[in-house]
């Protein structure tokens, strides 16, 4: 048994700058446990053994490793990422198997903290869906793998609820990092706009896409957070001999809104869903914030505005790659997306949107929701499956994460309870402007008074 792969990254980065564990051994186990758990799970398109084994070695060299904060922690990196030495292939046979000369800026911030490269992790063709399949592989959820770990960031949320690595870097532009983090029992955070350097694709798909952390502890969130974003996002202390609602008083009372309605019309919340925020809810209601139901107003036209933005996205990224070697269900999204480049390029949809949100945040400093409507959908070959069938398979199950994209509000995935398939289930966690470290010190309650199981069961991945 591994001492070292499946434990948190906060612990191996201590060990290692205490020099108990050198990064080399501490790679050694995750390489090892990602060859014999990933043919089951699918979560990586290039594992860099040799790579981050030499990397390891030049860690311990370096001068400045007793102060690294991820010093010797294994990470993945989302495919749509530029990492030195490695092509990014983005999920798709059309893009050019080049090696990329420098490594995104996110990534050269993991590497100065400490981090290792140990693999770049599968996405659907171009980021585009909520399930994770493609010529480079399926990604499967290690706590079931009948299904798909979500999308598009399901490659590195499968890599880390396997151990196979402790974080993961992924990103965001209309729930890619919330949706496989709820479906895989992670916590992640979509940062609001500008928090974190985006650099994703051409023109992150106008500004709606962020970088961000998939880990299975806040410690650990916040601390691949604060790296990434160059700004410390650290815990404010509240002395132990406290009871729990001095504690809530002194971390201040949040005026907390639980909305159950989907904020795309039409689409309906399961049971287990709603349970989930509910109990949440009460818990924190407990904990002595000030808890209650009120709904968003949502424009009806939400759903029709996400779709312009979802699929323009897609019709920018998608220039110049031979569509001949693009998925039919991608080249059609590109197709529907090149109507609307012109119009979201000039409209002012999302400014309209914020300012109809923004009386509602004045009124209330958090919003909790479901993090998905229903369970991921089945483990299969999606990008074989024609475009309509899959843009309702994801509205289905995952309504309540593009609007948050759309404003550009920070937006956090938080564990909370079970399916009736034994895999997770989840909450989400939406604030105003700059809330980021609110967002964490609520999801950091939420862990303390309903802990979860940080990483899949290792018994059904063998």
């Amino acid at each position: 048994m591994s001492s070292w792969a499946g434990r948190t990254a906060a612990e191996i980065a201590a060990a290692v700058r205490e020099k108990r564990v050198t990064p080399r051994e501490v790679v050694a186990e995750h390489l090892a446990r990602i060859e014999r758990l990933d043919g089951r799970v699918g979560a990586f398109r290039v594992v860099r053994a040799e790579a981050a084994l030499a990397e390891a070695d030049e860690l311990t060299a370096r001068a400045d490793l007793a102060s690294l904060p991820l010093a010797g922690v294994p990470v993945a990196v989302k495919d749509n990422l530029s990492v030195r030495g490695e092509s990014l292939r983005n999920g798709s046979a059309a893009t050019p198997d080049t090696p990329a000369a420098e490594d995104h800026v996110t990534v050269a911030r993991l590497r100065a903290a400490g981090a290792v490269v140990i693999g770049l992790t599968n996405v659907p063709e171009l980021c585009v869906f909520g399930t994770t399949e493609g010529v480079h592989g399926t990604a499967r959820n290690p706590w079931d793998t009948s299904r798909t770990a979500g999308g598009s960031s399901g490659g590195s949320a499968a890599a880390v609820a396997a151990g196979m690595v402790p974080l993961a870097l992924g990103n965001d532009g209309m729930g890619s990092l919330r949706i496989p983090a709820a479906n895989c029992g992670l916590v992640t955070l979509k940062a609001g706009h500008g928090v974190v350097p985006a650099g994703i694709g051409n023109g992150d798909w106008f500004g709606m896409s962020e970088n961000g952390p998939l880990a299975t502890t806040v410690e650990d969130l916040r601390l691949m957070l604060s790296v990434i974003a160059d700004t410390e996002f650290v815990r404010r202390e509240v002395p132990e001999q406290t009871e729990q609602a001095e504690q809530t008083e002194r971390r201040a009372a949040r005026r907390i809104a639980v909305s159950l309605r989907s904020p795309l019309a039409g689409v309906s919340v399961s049971k287990p869903y709603t349970a989930a925020v509910r109990q949440a809810a009460g818990l924190l209601a407990g904990a002595g914030h000030r808890v209650r139901k009120a709904d968003p107003p949502y424009p009806l036209s939400l759903g029709l505005t996400s779709l312009r933005h979802w699929t323009a996205g897609t019709a920018v990224d998608a220039e110049g790659l031979d569509p001949a070697r693009l998925a039919r269900r991608t080249r059609v999204h590109a197709a529907v997306g090149r109507r609307f480049v012109r119009g979201v390029r000039a409209g002012d949809h999302r400014e309209r949107l914020r300012a109809r949100l923004t009386p509602f945040f004045a009124e209330h400093d958090i919003l909790l929701t479901p993090a998905l409507a229903r369970r991921s959908p089945e483990s299969a070959p999606w990008h074989e499956r024609g475009w309509l069938r899959n843009v309702l398979a994801n509205t289905a199950y995952s309504p309540f994460t593009p609007p948050w994209n759309l404003t550009g509000w920070p937006a956090m995935a938080v564990p909370f309870g079970t399916l009736p398939s034994g895999a997770p289930c989840a909450v989400q966690l939406v604030g105003r402007p700059g809330t980021e470290a609110d967002l964490l010190e609520l999801a950091e309650e939420l862990e303390r008074l309903h802990p979860w199981q940080r990483t899949a069961p290792q018994a059904g991945l063998d």
